[in-house]
This record gives structure tokens, C-alpha cells and sequence, in this order.
């Protein structure tokens, strides 16, 4: 049987930086707190927990006194950072470059808007950590949509400024413009009244779905190695199965099912922008072990 691991697949560019971060940190003395999980990955953060780094959350930090924190290559909201200042914390901001020149984006929208009645439009998953970030740009004022039914709660005769989590899909995002200029065309809005689309997916991500395409149709079966809370992981799982309906979403090795795999000849193993490489390796191993 071949087993083959796509080449294209693993931790983006943020995600290795942020990582990297972590480690030179973790070298230095005890504790190390991360806010939130580093990556949407059980492995990796079990890993990174072995090392001495420890994940809290908001409700955590606000007990720290002169501790060192991490934010992630997610980012957070300018609040996070004056809690941070007025608990004197020394902060590793990890926060990934393409992210915070979206955070720049959003802000500058939001500062725009002030002086046209304008709405800040996030294309994103709520409550995601990424665009809390975003939305804390606003002073919390954007308005977070998933899918076109959310769009209800705009008022489209009003400028509209959109944007898109790093991480969502791009056909996605353009069904959410799309479904924006239809409903300024039904209303008569003029072309005067702005409607600005920021296409902000993160280009690496976007472009892996084409690869991720062509990949899975190269083999019989598919396994997608991803956290099961990686939004990242979802869009590109759902890529793949669309590609080829013998995809199958794992978290762990252990979770490979025998059956999947009885009879094939090729198996593609993949995964998300927070799929470490290692456990893919693992996958494809445990597919070994069970062709036998």
C-alpha cells in the first residue's frame, strides 16, 4: 500500500513562529503561561505542556502578579494588553504578522466608520480567538457573520467595511459579498454610500485548498489530521471531502479505523494550518501498521 503525507500541509507560517517563540521561552526559568491553547492541537499542546508551558485563560491572567505570558499567533484585543501593562506581566506577543496587519485594517475601518455611521463586517467564526481580537479593534462594535443568514443584522443603505477571519474559506467569503451587493441593489443604495470588501485570508491557507484538492484526488483514501476545535481544520477537512468522499477526519492516530483502509492500494495523509507534521507521521505509521 502507498502512504503518502502531503507536503503542503502543517503549521503555517504564524504558527511555526509562535512555536518558536514558546520554546526559547520554556528554556528560561518556570512558569511559562500561554493564553489559550497555542495551537489548535491536543498533541502539540500536551508536548508543550511537557516542556513547562501552561495554558489559562482570561479569567486566570486577571490573578497573575509579574508573571510571563504568551499571546498566541492568534492575537488579542487591546484590553488584553492593558490588563497585561497594569498587572505588570511581561508579555511574548506571538501574535502572527498577517494577523496583526489585519487587526491594523479592521482599526483603521473602525476609526473611518466614526465619521460615516459605517459598520465593520467580520466573515469569521464568533467567538473565535482570532476575531475577538478583531472585533476588540472596534471597541467591540463589529458585527461577527458565519453564514448569509446573519447578514439580517446589517443595514446595508449604511457604508459597510468587510473583512475575513485569516483562516476562513474564500468561496465562503464571497458568497457573504456577494449576498451584501444583492442586498444593496434590492434597497437601491447608491454606489456613493462606500461598500469596502477586504479580501484579509490568509494567502498561504487560501492557497492550500487547491493543493489540498488535487491531493485528495490522487488517492483512494484521505485521512485529515486536525484538532477537532481548529476552525482551520474544518474548512479544510470539508475540502477535501468534497474531493474525495472517502475522507476521513482524525485527531489521533488510534482513531484510524482498519475498515477505512481494507482493500486500498493508496492512502493520503493531510492536515490543517495546526497539524504538526510529527503527528501526521503518526498517522501515516498507524495506516502501516494496520496494511499488514
Amino acid at each position: 500500500m502507498k502512504v503518502e503525507i502531503d507536503q503542503n500541509s502543517g503549521f503555517c507560517y504564524g504558527v511555526v513562529r509562535a512555536i518558536r517563540m514558546a520554546e526559547k521561552e520554556l528554556e528560561k526559568q518556570s512558569p511559562f503561561y500561554c493564553l489559550g491553547d497555542i495551537v489548535h492541537n491536543e498533541q502539540e499542546v500536551a508536548r508543550l505542556h511537557a516542556l513547562g508551558m501552561q495554558p489559562i485563560n482570561h479569567e486566570a491572567l486577571s490573578s497573575l502578579k509579574a508573571a510571563r505570558v504568551m499571546i498566541r499567533a492568534h492575537g488579542e484585543p487591546p484590553e488584553t494588553y492593558q490588563k497585561a501593562r497594569e498587572q505588570g506581566l511581561s508579555i511574548t506577543d506571538a501574535t502572527c504578522p498577517v494577523v496583526l496587519h489585519l487587526q491594523n485594517k479592521v482599526h483603521a475601518a473602525y476609526e473611518e466608520s466614526l465619521s460615516n455611521g459605517g459598520q465593520v463586517v467580520i466573515y469569521g467564526k464568533p467567538g473565535h480567538a482570532e476575531v475577538n481580537g478583531l472585533v476588540g479593534q472596534t471597541a467591540n462594535t463589529a458585527i461577527v457573520v458565519e453564514g448569509e443568514e446573519d447578514l439580517q443584522r446589517l443595514d446595508v443603505t449604511r457604508p459597510v467595511y468587510l473583512f475575513s477571519q485569516t483562516t476562513k474559506s474564500i468561496e465562503g467569503f464571497q458568497k457573504i459579498r456577494q449576498t451584501i451587493e444583492l442586498k444593496r441593489q434590492e434597497r437601491g443604495v447608491s454606489d456613493l454610500i462606500p461598500f469596502r470588501v477586504n479580501n484579509t485570508i490568509c494567502r498561504y491557507v487560501a492557497g492550500r485548498e487547491e493543493k489540498l484538492t488535487l491531493f485528495s484526488r490522487q488517492h483512494e483514501v484521505i485521512l485529515f489530521v486536525s484538532g477537532m476545535k481548529s476552525s482551520n481544520g474544518k474548512v479544510l477537512y470539508e475540502v477535501c471531502k468534497r474531493a474525495n468522499p472517502r475522507t476521513y477526519r482524525v485527531s489521533h492516530p488510534s482513531e484510524v479505523l482498519p475498515e477505512w483502509i481494507r482493500g486500498c492500494n493508496s492512502v493520503g495523509v493531510c492536515g490543517a494550518t495546526s497539524t504538526p507534521l510529527w503527528v501526521m507521521n503518526e498517522v501515516a505509521a498507524r495506516v502501516k501498521e494496520l496494511s499488514v
